[in-house]
């Protein structure tokens, strides 16, 4: 396996890579946006392709470089279900995997530090992100954040993990590096209380200062997602009921981008065809699936995902890769959803 721990003094963050091998797909977990160019030249030193891009919650401290990452590298952007950010790729709910080539993480529901605040577990490890710090924990003083729903998550969730897993935070002020789930349980002083309210209390006397980049980070990290539609070419993004009224069209070609986990969990249009955004780029070459289908005269595909960044995404693959036949779905299932479109259980 290989892992990376990066480190952005500015604002005292921790940013992970993981992959399974050189050569193979990555994820990165928390990305700061001025270290964008220092992730990308580690990617091409290890000959990794990003794969996927994950933020735990939504910062207050760092802009986000989740969405320069995703224009620059087509890569899939994951948030939890709960944060209240305009569009990503995927959403993930508590007990979710989320998976690359070889890497698999558990989603983990820890609100607190904020509601739509996330940890993930994967193997011996857990990405604690501002829930669990080395010695601390996360504040629970704005962003909806809830001291009791923090001694939950905390209490309910983290701390019955096995002593030996490995705690890697989302930040550090004094140097420390890793932790383990026993460490904490024992030496972390905000955690040597009884009861949830006690907790409360503790948390509710800190009387913190906001942080510096607040009010600079939180809108700017809420407004991450790729815009939909594409000037350059008139017609190749359709509103929900303009898919609807394609759909009696025998040469639209639906195409679903989603993982056989969101499929199943969401349901898919019915009659589209299963195309893994992953596996994109293999289906649209010379003797590719969708390049097949996409080769039938007068035919046209129409890609959807969850929400519409990984079928705009996959529109400008497609257009790069020399498909001109290829529009989208604004909006994804989601929109489908909204506008009373069918949905088959998969």
């Amino acid at each position: 396996m290989l892992f990376r721990q990066l480190y952005h003094l500015g604002s005292g963050s921790y940013t992970y890579l993981v992959a399974a091998r050189p050569g193979g797909e990555a994820l990165i977990i928390d990305p700061v946006l001025e270290q964008v160019e220092r992730y990308l030249t580690l990617l091409g030193e290890l000959d990794l392709t990003l794969a996927k891009v994950l933020d735990t919650h939504v910062h207050a401290d760092h802009v986000s470089g989740m969405g320069a990452l995703r224009d620059r590298t087509k890569c899939v952007t994951v948030m939890g279900a709960e944060a209240p950010v305009d569009v990503v790729s995927m959403r993930v709910r508590d007990g979710e995997a989320i998976d690359v080539e070889g890497v698999r993480l558990h989603a983990l529901h820890t609100p607190g530090h904020t509601s739509d605040s996330y940890c993930f577990l994967m193997d011996d490890r857990v990405f604690t992100g501002d829930t669990l710090l080395i010695r601390g924990t996360g504040r629970t003083d704005f962003q909806n954040g809830d001291p009791v729903a923090q001694f939950g998550s905390l209490f309910g969730k983290l701390l019955t993990l096995p002593d030996e897993t490995l705690v890697f935070p989302g930040h550090d002020y004094k140097g420390d590096t890793v932790s383990t789930i026993g460490e904490e349980r024992r030496f972390n002083p905000r955690l040597q209380v009884s009861s949830a309210e006690e907790y409360a209390r503790l948390m509710n006397a800190l009387d913190l200062a906001d942080p510096k980049m607040m009010d600079v980070a939180v809108p700017a990290n809420l407004h991450v997602g790729r815009g939909q539609e594409d000037e350059a070419h008139p017609g190749c993004a359709l509103a929900a009921n303009e898919v609807m009224r394609s759909r009696r069209r025998p040469e639209y070609i639906l195409v679903d981008l989603r993982e056989e986990s969101e499929r199943v969990r969401d349901g898919v249009i019915p009659d589209s065809v299963h195309a893994p955004y992953g596996q994109l780029a293999s289906m649209i070459r010379p003797g590719g699936a969708l390049r097949a289908l996409a080769g039938r005269p007068g035919h046209r595909l129409v890609y959807y995902c969850a929400f519409g960044e990984r079928s705009a995404m996959a529109v400008d693959t497609s257009r790069e890769g020399g498909l001109d036949n290829v529009c989208h779905l604004i909006g994804g299932v989601a929109a489908w959803r909204e506008a009373g479109g069918a949905l088959e259980v998969v």
